[in-house]
């Protein structure tokens, strides 16, 4: 049984992961962008919550820390950036 759900959520992931990559590569809006790579990063951090799960291990938790903390303050800079670039006046 567990193989099973092992493998059902692998396809699920790879699909997300594939569908985020595209997103990734076709935009069309830096927002649009940085939103698909937090989500990407949000999946790679589901999958090695699965895999500590499976195998009964903490190794990968710092790990997940890591990508989250990272995919926050990434999300967070782009949207603040975008932010300012909004509220300034054109200069033409």
């Amino acid at each position: 049984m567990m193989q099973i759900v092992l493998a059902v959520t692998a396809v699920i992931f790879s699909l997300a992961a594939v569908g985020a990559i595209i997103r990734i590569s076709r935009g069309p809006s830096l927002l649009d962008r940085v939103l698909a790579t937090d989500v990407l990063l949000a999946i790679l951090g589901g999958a090695l919550c699965v895999d500590m799960a499976v195998n009964r291990h903490l190794n990968n938790l710092m790990l997940v820390v890591a990508i989250s903390i990272i995919g926050f303050i990434g999300s967070v800079t782009v949207a603040r950036f975008v932010a300012d670039r909004r509220e300034q006046p054109n200069e033409s």
